[in-house]
């Protein structure tokens, strides 16, 4: 049974793969890209067909596929903001489906972890040389940098309605009075977007610096993953903007270990994972420090229109609703279906407040 389970996920991955490169093919104005975002959609169909061909062999049903509900809210933002918005999320996406095929032989052997690390290059090389130099140039890079920004956002926001939650639910099983319960979220709200700014000021930097002192391995990751498939890299080439003749002669170079194009090779590679890290450490610190603010508003709101046990409710029901809404969010991020995040963020959030609140509870029954 988990065998099947993991090869009915593998197949509706990568068709849902599929069915997002299609959907950005079809929203992306430059031809080049559209073309490209095509060859990345039938790469995936490939890769479902080997798994799909692999549950026909054992004899096992192919489910009916639908696109997921992520992947249906990563084309509406694209759609709404741009391609470019959704790059980081789906070279996220692209590193986590490597990462978890590296891990399992059958997978690993039909060469789909390389292509799935190839298709994350692809989608850094957008990123940076998706378009021509001039005004819609701007608006794509300033684009991919929201985009970039929006994991520590999310994850800020959580983080502020989360703690804040908490740390008033504590506070109120305490049996203390509605303006003390206020009180404490102000503060927990101050002090907790200090904190969560420094903290995300670190991460960045130590994250970049990390970044550079591993060049090293990473040309040595580089060179012994030449044996790419040739139209894998002429993809890459592609992304990052030679005509698909040019690209396929930087591709044999590439293979035949050309010293000049390995280098640069590797040079880009480098330069788009840093990018890929996010944005400037002030920058992360700022949005941190703004969405940790408002995700801490949210349980505090019910008190600034009531002083009754109902707020307590309502600050419940309210931080609950917000939690689904975010982990609805963070599945950009961690590969996992929207409502999955969602609910799991729910049980999550509810089971942290009961356990504070029962703290709450027995500590203010001692000091009573």
């Amino acid at each position: 049974m988990h065998e099947l389970a993991r090869m009915r996920r593998n197949w509706r991955d990568e068709r849902d793969s599929a069915a997002l490169y299609d959907g950005l093919a079809d929203i992306e104005r430059n031809p080049r890209l559209s073309r490209v975002f095509r060859k990345l959609a039938e790469s995936e169909r490939e890769h479902s067909a080997y798994w799909e061909a692999r549950m026909r062999v054992q004899h096992l049903s192919v489910p009916r596929f639908r696109a997921s509900l992520r992947t249906r809210m990563m084309l509406g933002l694209a759609r709404q903001f741009g391609v470019a918005f959704v790059l980081p999320s789906i070279t996220t996406r692209e590193l986590a489906d490597h990462a978890r095929y590296s891990s399992q032989q059958d997978a690993s052997a039909a060469g789909l972890s390389d292509e799935e690390r190839s298709h994350a290059a692809v989608m850094r090389r957008i990123a940076a040389y998706g378009r021509e130099p001039g005004e819609e140039g701007a608006v794509h890079q300033g684009a991919a940098a929201v985009g970039s920004n929006l994991r520590a956002a999310v994850l800020g926001a959580n983080d502020g309605l989360a703690s804040n939650f908490c740390l008033m639910m504590g506070v109120a099983g305490g049996g203390v009075s509605a303006s003390t319960i206020l009180l404490t979220g102000v503060a927990g709200l101050v002090a907790g977007a200090c904190s969560m700014a420094l903290g995300e000021w670190l991460s960045v930097t130590n994250s970049r610096e990390m970044a550079q002192s591993q060049m090293d391995g990473d040309v040595k990751e580089l060179h012994e993953s030449m044996a790419w498939k040739r139209a894998e890299l002429t993809l890459i080439y592609e992304a990052k903007g030679m005509s698909e003749d040019e690209a396929r002669g930087a591709a044999e170079r590439a293979i035949a270990h050309d010293p000049d194009a390995v280098r640069n090779l590797i040079h880009e590679e480098q330069v788009m994972a840093s990018a890929h890290l996010g944005a400037s450490p002030a920058s992360a610190a700022a949005y941190s420090f703004a969405l940790f603010a408002i995700g801490a508003c949210v349980p505090l709101l019910p008190f600034l229109f009531s002083s009754s046990q109902k707020a307590i409710l309502a600050s419940v029901a309210l931080s609950l609703l917000a939690l689904l809404a975010l982990g609805l969010l963070t599945s950009f991020f961690n590969g996992r279906s929207a409502w999955f995040s969602g609910l799991r963020q729910i049980a999550i959030g509810a089971a942290a407040a009961a356990v504070t609140y029962g703290a709450g509870r027995l500590v203010g029954a001692v000091l009573r």
